[in-house]
């Protein structure tokens, strides 16, 4: 019997609805569409396809959810890793405006997942960007009205003595509210979406690593023990692609971030610390994340190891930020502490486009991929059905390699990372 592949020991592993071993590809077959990638590109991308007629079969080289996409945060982050105004200072306003006008899109399609699919993860509403001083909380009262200029209502700004009101910690000044942010189980989303588009007759394959892909005018994906044909293929690998198209890995790194959850809390305890059950996040360039379980612990998370991989001790690693933050959680029992990887882009805007014209790829959503993965799949899927105006906005981004190539981008990006660092120690 072959050996599977297990998730990494997480708390969402440890709690996933689903534990199925879907089949290892051994045989060749043909398809309509080949996603390579069994994370929240490919399955929203999966869903949208089959949903739509698309025979469609997803290879997984681990698991589904084995990536970023089963490790995360958990959190409905609105927008792109970088604004819409720096989208319109860069590209124009044109561009601005057509990506300005799908930044909150994301969120609403994993909601209309959730009703419409009865999926059972955890779904919270409302997050918090924290401030901890004047300079973060000028921008964001920028944000809020940056993002209704763009019809995002639902927007909420905190002083200090509200966001105390929101979060037990004395670490902040204020802070926005957005009342359509959010935070999910993200595997259990993940799995659930798996389980909707197999209902559809949609096929998984798990432990199923992609080795080649044949560009040719009918591609040809081929993995160890079978191959599959296809019409259109979707290279939803991101971090986890292992450098299979070698000119989207020179433009984009890996990161990684660490995240722990405490031991089960009593009630009262978890209520205290986040009495209206948001999920937070800081304005620092390298943030820290967190919010209360369904089950009552504190999930947190924060910093980044450029080039990806996990410090010597993830627990010593973020003990301290939690603490900082929680001082009433001093000594506080982790259950489980992991790492994972996303995908960084030097634009801190994703990747979306072609290789050939009928080999298209998404990635690079640098830390903001629950929602923009659940946005790109419904664009490749248009551009699929033959209406590519939405997915060929994100196309005209350019995007370009990190400055001294594979062996100097980690330390350039890090010296980048230390210099914001210090700013926002020194509030600037």
């Amino acid at each position: 019997m072959t050996q599977r592949t297990p998730h990494t020991d997480s708390y969402y592993a440890s709690t996933r609805n689903d534990t199925v071993d879907r089949p290892i590809l051994k045989e060749h077959i043909e398809a309509d569409v080949c996603i390579v990638g069994g994370g929240f590109t490919g399955m929203s991308s999966a869903l949208h396809l089959a949903e739509a007629g698309f025979k469609v079969v997803v290879l997984e080289a681990a698991r589904i959810g084995f990536g970023a996409s089963g490790r995360n945060g958990g959190q409905l982050v609105n927008s792109y890793s970088r604004d819409i105004d720096t989208i319109e200072k860069n590209y124009g306003m044109s561009i601005g405006k057509t990506l300005g006008d799908m930044a909150f899109e994301g969120g609403n399609i994993i909601r209309e997942r959730i009703e419409k699919y009865n999926i059972d993860c955890d779904y919270k509403p409302g997050g918090i960007f924290a401030a901890f001083n004047k300079k973060q909380m000028h921008d964001l009262t920028e944000q809020k009205a940056l993002w209704e200029r763009y019809g995002h209502t639902g927007l909420e700004l905190l002083d200090e003595n509200s966001i105390k009101e929101q979060i037990n910690s004395g670490a902040y000044i204020g802070g926005l509210l957005d009342h359509t942010g959010g935070h999910i189980h993200p595997l259990n989303l993940l799995l659930g979406e798996a389980a909707a588009f197999e209902s559809l007759g949609g096929v998984i394959y798990e432990d199923s690593k992609v080795i080649e892909v044949v560009r040719s005018e009918t591609p040809v994906v081929k993995t160890e023990h079978g191959q599959v044909t296809a019409k259109y293929v979707l290279m939803a690998g991101n971090a986890y692609m292992a450098g299979l198209i070698p000119e989207l890995a020179a433009k984009s790194m890996p990161c990684g971030t660490q995240i722990v959850t405490t031991e089960v809390l009593d009630e009262s305890v978890a209520k205290a610390l986040i009495p209206n059950g948001y999920c937070v996040e800081d304005c620092n360039y390298k943030l820290d994340y967190y919010r209360v379980t369904g089950d009552n612990r504190l999930l947190y998370g924060g910093g980044v190891t450029y080039g990806g991989g996990d410090p010597a001790s993830i627990q010593a690693f973020i003990r301290g930020r939690l603490e900082k933050n929680f001082p009433q959680l001093k000594g506080v029992k982790f259950d489980f502490a992991w790492g994972g990887d996303f995908l960084l882009t030097m634009s801190r805007l994703p990747q979306f486009g072609q290789l050939t014209p009928n080999i298209y790829y998404a990635q690079g959503y640098s830390g903001h991929g629950v929602t923009t993965t659940h946005l790109a799949g419904r664009l490749i899927a248009e551009a699929m059905k033959g209406h590519a105006e939405r997915f060929d906005a994100f196309g005209q981004l350019k995007h370009f390699p990190f400055p001294g190539g594979r062996l100097l981008r980690v330390p350039y990006t890090a010296i980048g990372a230390t210099y914001y660092g210090l700013r926002d120690k020194l509030g600037i």
